[in-house]
């Protein structure tokens, strides 16, 4: 392989601390259990990324996205001292897209205004639900007061609004999915992250599996739930994403057009790219070791090639979320391969009819969207 061209650079900050784990969280998230040395935290992200910085000279950084966790449980101090230290140690393209993940709860919203301040341009809500019974469910800590509360507050702020919402909750009705969406709406917030709720290994729904809605209402209710949002004018452009005009994530379609990211925090990933390579990275994962070693790069990141073998899966498994799909170009701009490497399985994929290809472009089909996992698999090991 060889790149011509690096791709766009965007940076992920992991903030591990949550006040409680949910349920269904898979993530890299820890109970909170003493007030967070805060000033400690941020030096060791900022010297996280130092380490990273002969990986990326040069290079400007599009996004900022700073997840968790909770991130929103630090103060805007200390998001406006990490955010200045990034603009010190690398260049950010003007008007970069900066997000903060927040929760509902009370104790937060009057922290939203100092947020923006800091330099946190768009706000990413974890509401899930509107429903106090289904909260209760899935383990969040605030109820649909303080979502509601939230919204609105966030809404005056931040000119960029993501609400996350869940669907196929535990005994949770079609009507009730409904209900939470259409009430979202009338916020009129610029971005909705609407998923299905999936059981995942190492979560307490994992080993004590809730009753869930079967396959057949989860069709009919995704159905009911495009019609609605495209009723509201908002760009089903992801699997799970749905925007207003100009407002898509700027940083998750750098990971799915299988741009470059570094990632800094505790187990937070990466993947950076050099003229003859791909590289991931993955930090260690507790929070508590993470700040212990910080001052052993080798102890407290792994990095390892891509194998050339997987290049073509991981592509894929990233783009093949986007519902309008890729020119073909962007597939060899990005990882240094030619079309004709993949031409095999591109062409075992329109005989299924799972994609179609015209004008050196691909998109996948309704078929290819609906069994998305099965047409990824094409490219195992190509």
């Amino acid at each position: 392989m060889a790149l011509t061209v690096l791709p766009p650079l965007s940076l992920y900050v992991h903030v591990p601390w949550c006040i409680k784990k949910c349920p269904y969280c898979d993530f890299n998230s820890h109970e909170l259990k003493s007030k967070i040395n805060e000033s400690q935290f941020i030096d060791a992200l900022l010297t996280d990324f130092q380490y990273q910085l002969p990986y990326i000279w040069g290079r400007s950084v599009r996004s900022i996205f700073i997840g968790g966790g909770t991130p929103s449980l630090l103060s805007p101090e200390s998001f406006d001292r990490l955010i200045s230290g990034i603009r010190s140690l690398v260049s950010l393209i003007p008007g970069a897209e900066i997000t903060l993940e927040a929760n509902p709860g009370t104790f937060e919203t009057d922290k939203f205004r100092g947020f923006k301040e800091a330099g946190i341009n768009r706000l990413s809500l974890g509401i899930q639900s509107l429903n106090n019974r289904l909260l209760k469910v899935i383990g969040r800590v605030h109820d649909r007061e303080q979502a509601l509360f939230a919204i609105s507050q966030a809404r005056t702020v931040f000119d960029n609004l993501n609400c996350d919402l869940m669907y196929g909750l535990p005994n949770q009705t079609h009507q009730e999915a409904l209900d939470d969406l259409t009430e979202l709406l009338s916020f009129n917030p610029d971005h909705i992250s609407f998923y299905q709720l999936t059981i995942e290994p190492n979560t307490y729904f994992y080993k004590f599996p809730p009753l869930l809605p079967e396959q057949d209402q989860i069709v009919t209710l995704e159905n009911d739930i495009y019609s609605l949002l495209k009723e509201y004018h908002f760009d089903h452009y992801e699997v799970s994403a749905y925007a207003q005009q100009g407002k898509r994530s700027q940083h998750n379609l750098n990971y799915w057009m299988f741009g470059d990211y570094v990632g800094i925090g505790p187990g937070a990933h990466g993947k950076i790219s050099l003229p003859d390579k791909i590289m991931r990275t993955a930090k260690i994962k507790h929070p508590n070791n993470y700040l212990n070693l910080i001052g052993k790069q080798e102890d407290i990141e792994e990095r390892h090639v891509v194998d050339f073998n997987s290049i073509p899966f991981e592509f894929m498994m990233n783009a093949l979320r986007l519902n309008a799909g890729f020119s073909l170009s962007l597939f060899e701009e990005r990882t240094g391969l030619s079309i004709e490497s993949i031409q095999s399985t591109l062409s075992l994929a329109e005989k299924k009819r799972f994609v179609t290809i015209s004008e050196n472009y691909l998109s996948p089909t309704e078929l290819g969207r609906h069994f998305l996992n099965d047409l990824i698999s094409l490219f195992l090991n190509d």
